[in-house]
């Protein structure tokens, strides 16, 4: 079994108890969290009960803000890579399927990556939320506005690990539609 990353958008965010109305998949990343998905819950991030888990370990984040985030810094990451079609198409891809699956809210659901290491889910998420999401957000408004070059162009290089995730329409946790 992959170990992997959850990524919804949904009408509200879940609480102890109830779901969101609405949950729609979005995206699904192998053996990480990628900077996509960490950007993407970046603005109005909150720590939320799990839509799969019982542990509080969902990340909730405002839709608009973390989509503009992640699209603000394409466009950056893009403009060293004007010739490579793969990054070109991952982007037309990745902006399609946002768009199509929009709602107010998105929730990243954790649970398989914090529990690898063995450390308390609940800690690990709290951390993320904490730390590691604001400080791939102000990585990333320093790439936009035009500094951290070093970081962008570590980004650049890597391109498909940070943004090549699976996005779909049904992910390996599915919800029924409303």
């Amino acid at each position: 079994m992959a170990n992997r990353s959850y990524l919804y958008s949904a009408d509200t965010p879940p609480t102890a108890d109830a779901l969101p109305k609405s949950i729609r998949c979005v995206s699904e990343h192998n053996w990480s969290i990628p900077l996509a998905h960490r950007l993407l819950a970046g603005r109005g991030t909150t720590v939320v009960p799990s839509m799969i888990w019982n542990p509080r370990i969902g990340i909730a984040a405002d839709f608009d803000g973390g989509a503009a985030l992640l699209l603000g810094l394409l466009r950056v990451v893009g403009q060293g890579l004007e010739d490579d079609a793969g990054f070109a198409a991952c982007v037309a891809r990745t902006t399609a399927h946002l768009d199509k699956q929009r709602d107010q809210f998105f929730v990243l659901e954790t649970g398989e990556m914090v529990s690898l290491d063995g450390e308390d889910p609940e800690a690990a998420v709290e951390s993320l939320a904490a730390r590691d999401i604001p400080g791939a957000v102000a990585r990333a408004e320093a790439a936009i506005s035009g500094g951290d070059d070093a970081w962008l162009a570590s980004v650049r290089a890597g391109w498909q690990e940070h943004f090549a995730s699976f996005y779909s329409d049904a992910l390996y946790f599915s919800f029924p539609s409303p």
